[in-house]
């Protein structure tokens, strides 16, 4: 039997899918699938392991 690995995070996908919503291209349904099978939980858990922290964005 062979174990199943995780892809690493895929940033641009990510991104993509995240656009797409903002634009009203897809239904949150859809969305929320693209951003979990492109490793959007793994990412922010590193995230929060490495202790990163949001900047203030440019005004």
């Amino acid at each position: 039997m062979s174990t199943f690995e995780r892809p690493v995070p895929d940033l641009t996908k990510l991104l993509a899918a995240w656009e797409e919503f903002e634009v009203g291209e897809q239904q949150p349904g859809k969305v929320l699938a693209k951003l979990k099978t492109a490793g959007l939980p793994v990412m922010l858990r590193e995230l929060i392991e490495s202790g990163w922290t949001p900047t203030e964005p440019a005004s």
